[in-house]
């Protein structure tokens, strides 16, 4: 996705995860991961190249494609992971695995977990590359 668009977070499908989870009464451990989207900073998207070559998108950033196959080496960045409280899935009513509307509640709580987490560990990190 594009630089500007970092670390906020897209759609999360159709709650396959969620679903997978309330089934075998797993918790939810809600993960975010601030570092890794400056290792390929995408500054424009080709988007005629990548429809000729099938693609979803063809990514131009800085380094790529303009210094061939070692444009694909990632840049050096800091990473910070915070693991949230687990998010227990075994209290539900038997059968709500296959409830779209509880599915759809319980996905959008994930989401909005990892993404307030994303924020504040944005705010405490000094910098994206030191």
């Amino acid at each position: 996705k594009p630089f500007s668009q970092r670390y906020k977070l897209q759609r999360f499908g159709r709650g396959g995860f969620v679903t997978a989870a309330m089934r075998t009464g797993a918790p939810i451990i809600p993960t975010a991961i601030v570092g890794a989207e400056e290792i390929y900073p995408m500054v424009a998207d080709a988007r005629l190249l990548a429809r000729i070559l099938g693609l979803p998108y063809f990514p131009i950033t800085p380094t790529f494609p303009w210094l061939g196959p070692l444009g694909m080496v990632p840049l050096p960045s800091k990473w910070h992971i915070h693991f949230g409280e687990p998010i227990p899935t075994d209290g539900y009513p038997e059968g709500s695995a296959d409830d779209p509307m509880v599915v759809f509640n319980l996905t959008d709580e994930v989401r909005e977990q990892i993404q307030q987490s994303l924020y504040r560990l944005l705010v405490e990190r000094p910098s994206a590359f030191g």
